[in-house]
């Protein structure tokens, strides 16, 4: 069988491992003279007991490696195909850049920004409604929603700035989820989050739920500033997906084929339509104007 090892190589090409072959193999790596390909298709109608029956695909190969001599090169176990290669490489010297880095020059303010679209007059409650954005997230969220509205712009019109009304899209996001996290605090009853104690543990649950009542209608607010209704339709389904994500997780199925659909359909409403249907928001305003 180690004759039949293949290595991948640069330049598409799959070739043979080198190792020496086993006994009874059809050969080595190397290409086959006329006597050893004569050799090898003897062993391989012998093999197969196809007998003559062989020989229309072999006068094809024939047919096809004469009419296109610089196209394709085969042999027993070596095959090229310059003029289509699925390997790029990379420019030289090119790296990887941190994603964080990359979008966060898009972000700079980002919490400062959130805490201005909490005019709150009771010194409590705003309290309690800027205790998670102390700048301590990862701010996850708003990183994908900018460098999704990069790329959408770069394609669009060629442009690396993101606009005014995508970036308010990215603290949105950030804001539903942060209403999302002191929802879920008080339902799973936990303590702590983020390194020190949660707004349930340190105010109550009841005063909990009123200030993620207080974040959401405030992101609902900076939402409807934006003035597009296809936008605002995107996102107040992360919403209604949030509560009912909610819903989902509190029951089961018993049926585990059921309870596997049951566990998706939760984790999307609950995680990812957030993220996806605020990186379609971002898209749309390139729609609207083109």
């Amino acid at each position: 069988m180690a004759s039949r090892c293949w290595r991948w190589r640069r330049g598409c090409s799959w070739r043979p491992a080198a190792q020496s072959p086993g006994p009874g193999s059809l050969g080595g790596a190397g290409p086959p003279g006329p006597r050893a390909a004569a050799d090898v298709l003897a062993q391989v109608r012998k093999r197969t007991g196809l007998g003559n029956s062989f020989m229309p695909y072999i006068n094809l190969v024939k047919h096809l490696t004469s009419a296109f001599p610089n196209v394709y090169s085969i042999s027993r176990f070596h095959h090229t195909t310059p003029a289509v290669c699925c390997y790029s490489k990379t420019r030289s010297g090119e790296k990887y850049t941190d994603p964080f880095k990359l979008g966060w020059r898009d972000l700079k303010g980002l919490y400062e920004d959130i805490r201005k679209e909490l005019i709150i007059s009771t010194t409590e409650l705003k309290e309690m409604s800027e205790y998670y954005f102390d700048g301590k997230g990862k701010a996850f969220r708003p990183i994908i929603v900018v460098l999704m509205a990069r790329a959408c712009n770069i394609h669009h019109n060629n442009s690396r700035d993101v606009q005014a009304s995508q970036r308010s899209i990215a603290l949105i996001a950030e804001m539903i989820h942060t209403a999302s996290l002191v929802h879920d605090d008080v339902i799973d009853d936990a303590t702590s989050r983020r390194g020190k104690h949660t707004v349930n543990k340190i105010w109550g649950e009841k005063k909990a739920v009123l200030a993620g009542d207080l974040i959401l209608s405030a992101a609902s607010m900076a939402l409807a500033r934006i003035g597009n209704t296809t936008v605002i339709t995107i996102l107040t389904q992360v919403i209604e997906d949030l509560v009912r994500g909610e819903f989902l997780q509190l029951g089961s199925k018993e049926n585990e084929n059921e309870r596997f659909a049951h566990y998706l359909e939760k984790t999307f409403k609950k995680t990812a339509s957030l993220i996806a249907n605020s990186c379609k928001a971002v898209c749309t305003f390139c729609l609207f104007s083109s």
